[in-house]
């Protein structure tokens, strides 16, 4: 991959993509973008409140816009949020704009690693189905990234340099 091109890390939630992110962030000295931030900044609130107020497909609205303007300014190492990839367009932007690197982790890995986090309106009424339900929705959804680290038996450092290697290869 060219230096100079921006990292996409997917996968959802619960797998890592905040903590890794920042890591490498740290490690090669990229801007480090986290795309829920943004998209909190982007409307003046939090995510759990557009779910409420505007509904999910306004956010995904919102989250394709917001993905469109960080990709512009390169390098960056930018964290996607778990549904980022619903929309086919969005995969195609990230492929074109990016090294997209999927991060991938069980249910029992997600749950214990989100738990009942009120900030994540997917999860409302019951963690534990509600992420086997996505995960097996979602199950094909993250297969279109130039490669996959499953971060189940990794601590955050170990996929940080995972991923380091991978791309030096």
């Amino acid at each position: 991959m060219p230096e100079q091109e921006n990292w996409i890390l997917i996968g959802m939630m619960g797998t890592g993509k905040s903590t890794v992110a920042e890591l490498l962030a740290h490690k090669t000295g990229r801007k480090l973008v986290d795309l829920d931030a943004e998209i909190v900044k982007a409307a003046g609130c939090p995510i759990p409140e557009i779910f409420e107020r505007q509904g999910e497909a306004a956010f995904r609205q919102l989250e394709s816009v917001v993905l469109a303007r960080i990709l512009e300014d390169k390098p960056v190492i930018l964290a996607t949020g778990g549904g980022a990839v619903l929309n086919p367009d969005n995969c195609r932007l990230m492929l074109d704009k990016g090294w997209v690197v999927a991060l991938k982790a069980d249910a029992d890995t997600i749950l214990r690693r989100v738990g009942e986090d009120s900030n994540r309106p997917l999860l409302a009424g019951g963690a534990r189905e509600r992420i086997l339900r996505l995960l097996e929705e979602r199950k094909n959804a993250y297969d279109f990234a130039h490669c996959t680290v499953d971060t189940f038996a990794l601590e955050p450092e170990q996929v940080a340099a995972h991923i380091l290697m991978l791309q030096r290869v």
